[in-house]
């Protein structure tokens, strides 16, 4: 593995359900710092690539790479340096958030001291220290969310997935990941690929891959894909791309 190695490597990846092929020749990369959205409707594929990426499924045609290190053949080096959020909540509710991300921690093989002060670190960035003796299910949805982010990064991941995390959530709530992920992108140099299928979440200084029907249609920084769309703005051009109206 190369110290200079991209975040994450796609390249021609593919994956059928039976008959039905969720991705076709998906191809990108990411390097540091970057906040790409993966943009597309519901059924792209978006949550099969996510799948693929955190090795929930194998995959067949095609490669990834994190960090250098080929999935496949190195998965618990790839995955060590791989944050998640997924789409659907994985706290556990019957537990404090401290036990919740205690237990996330020796998952990791941290030892005990080292963990409280990340513990410490990451939920006080999300402003939840004053409910870390709460049990989950006392949260908000956007306060499990600011939970589960800072779940992620306990083991200090290089590389951060979060699927559709704003869906269900209040405009407060979703403005304050949105922010707080582009502050560890900016000031730490995480490398984030964020998917979603809400066009406004995706600012003018983020990259974009939109995702089709299994398909990348177009990818690279958000001015370059309005202009290669011959649009005005980034939902335009997602129009134009895919012949659907998006949300």
């Amino acid at each position: 593995m190369s110290p200079e190695a991209p975040p994450l490597v796609v390249a021609g990846l593919s994956h059928s359900f039976g008959a039905r092929q969720a991705l076709r020749e998906v191809s990108f990369e990411l390097d540091r710092g970057d906040r790409t959205m993966l943009l597309g409707l519901n059924g792209a594929g978006k949550t099969t690539l996510f799948s693929l990426i955190t090795r929930l499924y194998n995959h067949r045609g095609g490669s990834i790479r994190i960090f250098g290190w080929e999935i496949k053949d190195k998965p618990s080096e790839a995955l060590a340096r791989l944050g998640v959020v997924f789409q659907l909540p994985t706290l556990d509710p019957d537990l404090s958030v401290a036990q919740n991300l205690f237990y996330h921690a020796d998952l990791h093989g941290l030892p005990r001291r080292e963990a409280a002060a990340r513990i410490k670190r990451e939920i006080e960035r999300v402003g939840l220290t004053e409910r870390m003796h709460e049990k989950a299910r006392t949260l908000s949805g956007g306060q499990r969310r600011r939970v589960e982010i800072a779940r992620a990064l306990i083991h200090r991941p290089r590389m951060l997935l979060l699927d559709e995390a704003t869906v269900g959530l209040d405009i407060a709530s979703r403005q304050f990941l949105l922010d707080h992920v582009r502050m560890l992108c900016r000031e730490e140099g995480l490398a984030v690929l964020w998917a979603t299928h809400l066009i406004d979440e995706v600012d003018s200084a983020a990259r974009v891959i939109v995702l089709h029907k299994g398909r990348v249609l177009a990818q690279g920084p958000v001015p370059d894909v309005i202009r290669q769309a011959n649009a005005a703005s980034i939902r335009e051009a997602f129009d134009n791309l895919t012949g659907e109206r998006g949300e």
